[in-house]
């Protein structure tokens, strides 16, 4: 029998940190390990869980070959218990070794292990008042033996302990739907406590809880009184116990920052520091509110991740002194000042991009996103704030002669989340396409999965994160951050059903709460993602019941012809042939998109029930399902697959979701979506909903190719095409900026917009192969495709089981791939140029075959569709021909669709193709510039 080593990574539920996990909000906490083994043959039998509470050890042996998410095997943890955890495998012979231990504590689970209040300042912490310190006082004895302040507010709140911040936690508790949840954190304060008095501080601002909120411009939507609520307690040697409570014997007083909003930035005074620490004191008083609306976090909290250096200080035309960190990032500017006189102000201002070598602050709305600083007069200061954030990559600094780019650089903040996947090629432009969308999700992943995070918007748009929730569930762990964000998404759902367009919903309009196909369906996709991906079965679980009621609610307004028609609809947002003032005008029919969502929505709910064992249910919404998909083939489709609309996004959803019944159907639906990709100049036609889609239904239809022409594409609108005008992030528009520098007059144009990023899960499963095939990937798909226009493509992603990985490369007429499997799991790799799939486990495996795509430059084309998908050159030269005579003056788009009704005409037409009208003064010099080059393609 195989020796198993000794299992890693323990994990508590779906937390990222390993030990000790403190605050959990469960008594029953699940476990997750991987198992690092270098026998082939291994495979665990059975595990052994060693719980250590106080001075009792039990040992819990569990016959199963799980090893994620397994349930607590020991009695429920009450509030404040803590355990030490190990474990241990075996394969039926030898045992392993023990893990590590690892330390889980429970939080306080019940309403009535509060004994603190809310508390509020009397006279000073109103609206437009400095932001307040609340303070409490607790006398100790020596010997403490252990600490935890438990705490929350409304408002956002920095804790110190006898003068010192406990932790890097920013913009705490974070943002919930407060009416309904409100998380409180949990800390070990044990180091910073001391024998004798002992002061506990907590500075409060406005953040989400009484900030402005919205393109409404809405202030104080949760409440216009700041409090806090927190509860020191206290252990020491002699089994003492020490509780501060923060209650009406608190005191409060004003700090030195004398404004704060999230969006409009942070005003510091700084001249009297040790004044305001001793300022007078003013009273509290005890504000009512429901302790049982508390809860522990689920996910990570806001920290700081990244400090990137400036790369440039430079003076704009206008003169004003700019500073470039050469990332579009969201959080604050550090900056260090040397001898400033006293009473001297600092100004900083944030923007995303530069419009004519000035900061460009149109795209922020009504955001100001400055922040102020009145300095002490010191020799040295750092100023930076901690009470608000920015979406920038470029700052506009006053008040610092001569700033050098040593004292300025930018602290990136966000999500503590950990990453878990990472993409790579040979082409450097996909590359930089790919680390943009990481860094959309590190500045839009801050507690909410915001639409952007700069501008007067910032909310938690539920279609933005359904249609990238594939992506992000690969790149990161966010199994506890949507999880939670989920939760209140059910509790802001209203009772007949619909889904708020943005969670948590601080809109509260009629408008904005009716049922809107892809925003609202995030309520089962959303979860079923996750499951898919984390083998995480709760989160089905704990939001079945609210993606019933969405069913039902579209499956009501749809009615009995199955069809969701009429009504507002998002439609395929943001189609690039919008108009910069109409998002919405997209050239998919809006009843289209709503119907293939509802039939999408009805079949994924027919999964979860399934999974969960409610079979009748799943039979409900398959029949439901099937009728949809029936009543869009009946009302949309021809017989013969063309479909309504006409479009990219039409066609990718009907082949994506299985919506067309015939198989002649579903052939002509791909080469017609494969052809309207063709004359679009190989450019991208699709809005939100159909991005996520078209490369895979181009991929399911055999048009890999084509896939890859679309994906490369550089011209605008394309994913490149924002890497090539120095894109740092993803852009909410495909031409935010657009080619001649300008920014998109449409009055919402970000420049940190995760949505459009969304083909990179196509990225991860298909140019490098790695896609899970079961939950939580204990089977695995690797299938990459490789093309001429990439020499080699890697993806590896830290599976629950512990780290998958496909590479392949094509080298010298060889083609190798290189697997790497965990332990736990199975893989089907699809070896390129081979017909069947190969089986195997665990262990890293390598194939060298012939390569499938040899370099025998451009293929011949007998007709014109041929030549644009096998000679790019030639076409490339084409499209120059027709640009030099004026025939198409805007290029490769404009050519290619003259050519939309000529595809299957002999290669050698193309030049009457291009212009049918002999009486065109331009035809025959075109003519005869195309039949040079076709000459010289075929020599």
């Amino acid at each position: 029998m195989a020796h198993a080593a000794a299992p890693q990574g323990l994990r508590f539920d779906q937390r990222t940190e390993t030990s000790p996990v403190i605050g959990l909000g469960t008594g029953t906490p699940r476990l997750s390990w991987f198992v690092p083994v270098a026998d082939a043959e291994y495979e665990q039998t059975a595990y052994e869980v060693e719980v250590t509470r106080g001075e009792a050890i039990e040992v819990y042996r569990v016959e199963s070959n799980e090893q994620v998410l397994v349930p607590w095997p020991a009695p429920e943890l009450k509030s404040r218990e803590s355990a030490a955890v190990r474990v241990r495998v075996t394969d039926g012979g030898d045992w392993s070794d023990w893990s590590e231990a690892s330390t889980v504590e429970a939080g306080l689970l019940n309403a009535s292990d509060w004994e603190a209040n809310f508390v509020s300042p009397v006279e000073i912490g109103a609206a437009g008042m400095p932001a307040p310190v609340l303070s409490g006082v607790l006398d100790l004895p020596p010997d403490i033996t252990k600490a935890r302040l438990y705490a929350t507010a409304h408002g956002i709140y920095v804790p110190t302990v006898n003068g010192q911040r406990i932790d890097d936690t920013v913009l705490a508790p974070g943002w919930t739907s407060y009416e309904n949840r409100l998380r409180y954190q949990t800390y070990d304060v044990m180091s910073l406590l001391r024998q004798g008095t002992n002061h506990l501080d907590m500075l409060l601002g406005n953040g989400w809880y009484r900030g402005r909120l919205g393109f409404e411009n809405k202030s104080a939507i949760y409440g216009d009184r700041l409090a806090v609520l927190a509860q020191l307690e206290v252990t020491t040697a002699d089994g003492a116990f020490h509780v501060l409570l923060s209650d009406d014997s608190w005191t409060a007083r004003n700090s030195h920052i004398v404004a704060d909003d999230l969006y409009d930035g942070q005003s510091t005074d700084l001249r009297d520091q040790a004044g305001v620490s001793t300022a007078p004191s003013s009273a509290v008083e005890v504000i009512p509110a429901n302790h049982s609306l508390l809860v522990a976090p689920e996910g990570p909290a806001i920290r700081p991740t990244d400090v990137l250096p400036a790369v440039s200080v430079f003076t704009s035309p206008s003169g004003k002194t700019l500073v470039d960190f050469g990332q579009n990032l969201v959080g604050w500017v550090r900056i260090r000042t040397h001898g400033l006189p006293r009473g001297s102000e600092v100004v900083i201002q944030h923007a995303e991009v530069l419009e004519h070598n000035e900061l460009c602050t149109e795209p922020l709305r009504s955001a100001k996103a400055t922040d102020t600083f009145v300095v002490a007069g010191a020799p040295d200061e750092t100023l930076e704030p901690s009470l608000t954030l920015h979406g920038f990559r470029y700052a506009e600094v006053t008040g610092v002669p001569d700033l050098k780019a040593e004292d300025i650089e930018a602290v990136v903040i966000g999500s503590d989340l950990k990453r878990t996947g990472w993409f790579s090629s040979s082409d450097e432009l996909l590359n930089r396409f790919h680390e943009n969308v990481n860094w959309s999700i590190r500045g839009n992943f801050v507690d909410v999965p915001t639409d952007c995070p700069q501008r007067d918007e910032r909310l938690g748009w539920t279609g933005d994160i359904q249609i990238f929730a594939p992506t992000a569930s690969f790149l990161y762990d966010i199994g506890g951050f949507l999880g939670s964000w989920l939760r209140d998404l059910a509790a802001e759902q209203l009772p007949d059903g619909s889904v708020p367009h943005v969670v948590p919903d601080v809109i509260h309009s009629d408008f904005t709460n009716t049922p809107t196909a892809a925003w609202g369906d995030a309520v089962v996709l959303i979860p079923w993602t996750l499951y898919q991906r984390t083998g995480n079965r709760q989160i089905l679980e704990q939001q079945y019941p609210s993606a019933c009621k969405y069913v039902a609610k579209v499956a009501a307004l749809a009615g009995d012809d199955r069809l969701w028609t009429g009504g507002f609809q998002y439609g395929d947002w943001l189609d690039p042939s919008a108009p910069p003032e109409d998002a919405a005008r997209a050239k998919t029919d809006p009843d289209v998109v709503a119907t293939a969502h509802l039939a999408r929505s009805a079949e994924v709910l027919a999964y979860t029930a399934a999974v969960l064992g409610h079979d009748e249910d799943a039979a409900t919404y398959h029949k439901l399902a099937e009728e949809v998909r029936a009543a869009f083939a009946r009302s949309f489709v021809t017989p013969s697959g063309r479909i309504l609309s006409d479009t990219q996004t039409a066609y990718a959803m009907a082949l994506e979701w299985a919506l067309l019944p015939s198989e002649d159907q579903r052939q002509e639906a791909g080469r017609r979506l494969a052809d309207l990709v063709r004359v679009s100049g190989f450019r991208i036609s699709t809005g939100f909903v159909g991005t996520p889609l078209v490369c895979d239904a181009l991929t399911a239809a055999g048009e890999v190719d084509v896939a890859y022409r679309l994906l490369l594409q550089t011209g605008c609108p394309s994913w490149l095409y924002p890497v090539t005008m120095g894109a740092t992030t993803v852009w909410e528009r495909w031409d935010s900026l657009r080619p001649d520098g300008s920014v998109n007059p449409g009055g919402m144009t970000s420049f940190n917009h995760y949505a459009l990023g969304a083909v990179a899960d196509w990225l991860h499963r298909t140019v490098a192969g790695l896609a899970p095939a079961a939950p939580g990937y204990r089977m695995i798909t690797v299938q990459p495709r490789p093309t001429a226009a990439l020499t080699q493509a890697s993806a590896r992603h830290l599976t629950p089981y512990g780290e998958a990985s496909v590479r392949w490369r094509r080298v010298g007429g060889n083609l190798t791939l290189d697997v790497t499997v965990p332990v736990g799991t199975t893989a089907a790799v699809h070896v390129p140029g081979t017909k069947e799939p190969e089986v195997v486990s665990h262990g890293t495996h390598t194939w060298t075959v012939a390569d499938p795509i040899p370099d025998t430059g451009e293929g011949n084309a007998l007709t014109i569709r041929e030549l644009l998908d096998r000679q790019p050159l030639t076409w490339s030269a084409v499209v120059d021909a027709a640009v030099e005579t004026g025939i198409a003056p805007e290029g490769e788009a404009q050519t290619a669709d003259k050519l939309a009704r000529y595809l299957d005409e002999p290669v050698g037409n193309l030049g009457y193709a291009l212009v049918p009208e002999p009486w065109i003064n331009r035809s025959v010099p075109l003519r005869e510039k195309v039949a040079q080059i076709l000459k010289g393609s075929q020599a």
